[in-house]
């Protein structure tokens, strides 16, 4: 069985299973109070995992967070992203990893958040127009001066996570991952040789999609088997796939959230789990 839990960087140790804050509404009014009583809920359930990102609302999505949280439990980590800016003419995001604007968002995460130090904080898209190097570079600086506690990217190849290692140590990768999306298989394999936290992104993309009918069946007959929603056998697969595994499924509705926390009880039996391991090639010849 593995465990359900994961040291990100060899000591900072959280569920494995976490919550991913993007979709909380967070303008005023009934909505944000549905979310604020969410993420409390979050916490209350025992995740102590939750993601955001300063593009998600432009820090509003962070705010939200720092009102219904803090002051934070002892054990929950929040981690966030920088590296994506809004356009001051048309107002739409792009990527930007200039050393300044990287200082300036993580200046204003940790003012957002309400904290002193970002624990886990993730480059969240590498610019192709500024050196890697200057990138991380500007991270690790923040790092030193013990603002960042550790770094991670998201989105990267192989190759890309190899060039970053040479500059940092890479304690997570975010890059989209589910049972019936394993573009990113060789990334997570590398993640796992090196003991990397990998966050899976739309972790359980395709178990409601008719995109993939013939994966989508498989995965509802499996769930119906358990008694459990195609969601949580998504969910379980990811949990008992690899160690290094991190899921990160968002919702801004209270009974998703429980349903997807009880994914991590949710047990497949080697048949069953023989039946997901072949679907991407089943989807593929569809």
């Amino acid at each position: 069985m593995s465990s359900s839990t994961f040291r990100i960087g060899g000591d900072l140790e959280v569920g494995r299973l976490g919550f991913g804050a993007m979709r909380l509404p967070t303008g005023p009014g009934p909505a944000r109070e549905a979310s604020l009583a969410l993420a409390r809920r979050v916490v209350e359930l025992g995740i102590t995992l939750i993601d955001t990102a300063h593009l998600y609302g432009w820090g509003a999505n962070e705010e939200l967070l720092a009102e219904a949280l803090h002051p934070y439990a002892d054990e929950l980590l929040i981690t966030t992203k920088v590296g994506v800016a809004r356009s001051a003419a048309s107002g739409e995001g792009h990527l930007d990893g200039r050393p300044d604007v990287l200082r300036d968002q993580v200046e204003q995460g940790l003012r957002r958040l309400r904290v002193e130090r970002i624990e886990l904080l993730q480059l969240h898209r590498i610019d192709p127009e500024v050196p890697l190097a200057d990138q991380l570079g500007a991270l690790r600086e923040l790092q030193v001066q013990g603002k960042v506690g550790r770094i991670g990217l998201s989105e990267v190849t192989v190759t890309e996570l190899g060039q970053a290692r040479e500059i940092v140590e890479v304690a997570s990768v975010q890059n989209r991952y589910s049972l019936v999306d394993r573009a990113h298989e060789p990334v997570l394999k590398a993640c796992e040789a090196a003991g990397i936290a990998f966050l899976p992104w739309r972790p359980v993309a395709g178990a409601l999609s008719g995109a993939l009918s013939g994966a989508t069946a498989e995965i509802a007959a499996v769930a119906a088997e358990l008694s459990a929603t195609p969601a949580q056998v998504s969910l379980a697969w990811l949990l008992g796939h690899s160690p290094v595994i991190l899921p990160i499924p968002g919702t801004a509705r209270l009974e998703h959230l429980e349903e997807n926390l009880a994914a991590a009880q949710l047990r497949l039996s080697p048949a069953q789990r023989d039946r997901l391991d072949r679907l991407p090639q089943q989807a593929q010849q569809a």
